[in-house]
């Protein structure tokens, strides 16, 4: 019961579940200052002479450090790097007047600068900062006191120099893969609205364009059985094997829509299985040819080159006319090649055309062309007017 009520909303009744908010970087940073600036003012009043400027240098410095926490954005460009030599400033103050008293809160001080540094600024700056505080630290009147210190910010001035390269790098690696995967994204965003056109283009011209015929050949059929009963019975034929042909292409059609099913990684036994699904719903002849060896893919490669197959396969059956239908997979040294030649009506032009002519002269399939495009592969058609046409695809492995 207890656990139940813990993941019902109040209010609603819905179920939620809550996580631990996300740690921010700056705001942290801020109020750790904050805190370091309390401590710096609290043990300065405690262990150091209240006389002279510091313990004033030390309010204003905690009512800066409070002003930063309380921002909502942290300083960015000329303000944060203002903001970087401020706490810079306070450390070598800090480091010189409470050398003897309080070392090691010079020290706790110096690690919080470099992480500042290290979090926001670069390898140049934090080289800037971390070699401001050695000179310091070397010639100040408190040598002898700040030589611990002085190791201090050697060592850690060099590895936070070479974490602040090392950050950099990855944050520039970041951008780069988010600029790549939004490439990625913009690309399968392309991808399925191609994908809705060719659909909603296929079913327009297929079974759509059918059922209207149907509804048109009812009418007429209507008509004609009020007069000539036996020619209404001729022409019932007639319509009982156009219903049976739009059978087929429907069939077909959602065969097309369903997703890429490869059995066991095996791309050659899924790509023989659809050659026999279209040659079994078209009656058109398939000549299916393919080494005997499995051929390893990526799934993604996998599932564009089956799209592509189907699609080939769709085509020929609803604009070649073709009677035939030859099919081959052969791999080289370079990839996979596949290639459709049929005997249809070909294209309306002739000649033979690479992947970039045909976007060149806004020639064949665009879906076909843009499945290539998602493969990396190199796709050349050919079109023999009358006599058919071919198709060959040069995938990368």
């Amino acid at each position: 019961m207890a656990r139940a009520a813990a993941t019902r909303c109040s209010c609603t009744g819905s179920s939620q579940v809550t996580f631990p908010p996300k740690l921010d970087p700056a705001r942290t940073l801020a109020w750790t200052r904050a805190l370091l600036a309390a401590a710096t003012l609290s043990l300065g009043l405690l262990r150091l002479p209240r006389t002279g400027p510091f313990p004033w240098a030390m309010g204003a410095y905690l009512l800066y450090a409070l002003v930063a926490a309380l921002r909502r954005a942290p300083w960015k460009g000329l303000a944060g790097l203002l903001a970087l030599l401020g706490d810079a400033i306070f450390f070598l103050a800090l480091a010189g007047i409470a050398a003897e008293s309080i070392p090691w809160l010079a020290t706790v001080f110096l690690l919080f600068l470099l992480t500042e540094a290290v979090v926001f600024r670069d390898a140049v700056e934090v080289a800037i900062v971390s070699g401001m505080a050695a000179v310091f630290c070397a010639v100040a009147p408190q040598a002898a006191a700040l030589r611990n210190l002085e190791r201090t910010v050697v060592v850690g001035g060099a590895l936070a120099c070479v974490l602040a390269v090392h950050s950099r790098r990855r944050a520039a690696e970041a951008r780069r893969l988010e600029e790549e995967l939004e490439a990625a994204h913009r690309a399968a965003r392309k991808a399925a609205d191609l994908e809705r056109e060719r659909i909603g283009n296929d079913f327009h011209d297929g079974p759509l364009q059918s059922f209207i015929s149907l509804q048109m050949r009812l009418e007429i059929l209507r008509k004609l059985l009020g007069r000539d009963f036996e020619a209404g019975m001729q022409d019932l034929k007639q319509l009982q094997a156009l219903a049976q042909s739009q059978v087929r292409d429907l069939r077909a059609f959602i065969h097309s829509m369903r997703p890429a099913d490869v059995d066991g990684g095996n791309l050659i036994a899924a790509i023989r299985r659809i050659a026999e699904m279209f040659q079994k719903e078209s009656g058109i002849p398939v000549t299916f040819a393919a080494p005997s060896k499995p051929v390893g893919m990526p799934q993604e490669m996998t599932k564009e080159l089956l799209a592509m197959v189907r699609e080939a396969l769709h085509n020929v059956q609803k604009h070649a006319a073709a009677t035939r239908v030859a099919l081959t997979i052969e791999r080289t040294d370079r990839g996979l090649e596949v290639t459709f030649d049929d005997n249809g009506h070909g294209f309306n032009f002739a000649g033979t055309y690479s992947l970039e002519e045909l976007d060149l002269l806004r020639l064949g399939p665009a879906s076909l062309k843009g499945r290539a495009r998602a493969m990396n592969a190199d796709l050349q058609l050919e079109s023999r007017p009358g006599r058919g046409s071919g198709l060959k695809v040069k995938i990368p492995l």
